[in-house]
């Protein structure tokens, strides 16, 4: 019976987190907007008319931005990157033209694999948690800032997702390893 219930913890903490993840980026997003709306001074447009959707033509995924392709006849809306600057044009690397000037964009995907790693990081938690090793969720957190600090160091969007991300993951599998431990497990 405890395999049942390891297993079970293991599946929820790892594979249900993506969608809370998903969630809590969806909602600092949203906070995200409203402030700087306000602080512009300018009227809601199209981009952040949705409250919680992923900026225009862009569909967000566990710690990445990526371009949405637009359906066949349909006009591509103006994509945006994960801090609302215009995403750069294919062809040329820049985004498009603020007051007449092209500005060099490095990409417009923004921590990449971020999924496969929260689900695995979420696993790691909940296996040391299982163990009765809290020591290792140490590991598995320097591990995963040693392999983004390169990219962390280069861009605040990136830092800021990857702290929200990690937070999120991290709180949800050790909540939800803990719940079945203490309440199934003994």
């Amino acid at each position: 019976m405890n395999a049942l219930w390891i297993t079970l913890a293991l599946l929820a903490s790892g594979f249900a987190g993506w969608p809370v993840t998903a969630l809590v980026f969806r909602l600092a997003r949203t906070i995200d907007d409203r402030s700087d709306t306000r602080a512009a001074g300018a009227a809601p447009d199209a981009t952040n008319a949705a409250p919680g959707a992923a900026p225009s033509g862009a569909a967000a995924v566990d710690g990445e931005i990526t371009l949405a392709e637009p359906g066949p006849g349909a006009a591509a809306p103006a994509a945006r990157s994960a801090d609302g600057a215009p995403a750069p044009d294919a062809a040329s690397g820049t985004a498009p033209a603020s007051a007449g000037q092209a500005v060099p964009v490095s990409g417009t995907r923004i921590l990449r694999g971020g999924a496969i790693i929260g689900v695995l990081e979420r696993l790691a938690v909940s296996l040391a948690i299982l163990t009765g090793q809290p020591v290792a969720i140490a590991y598995v957190v320097a591990i995963k800032g040693l392999g983004r600090f390169a990219e962390l160091k280069e861009t605040p969007v990136a830092a800021e997702r990857f702290i929200i991300g990690t937070l999120t993951s991290l709180l949800w599998a050790a909540g939800v390893t803990a719940l079945v431990k203490v309440l199934f497990l003994g």
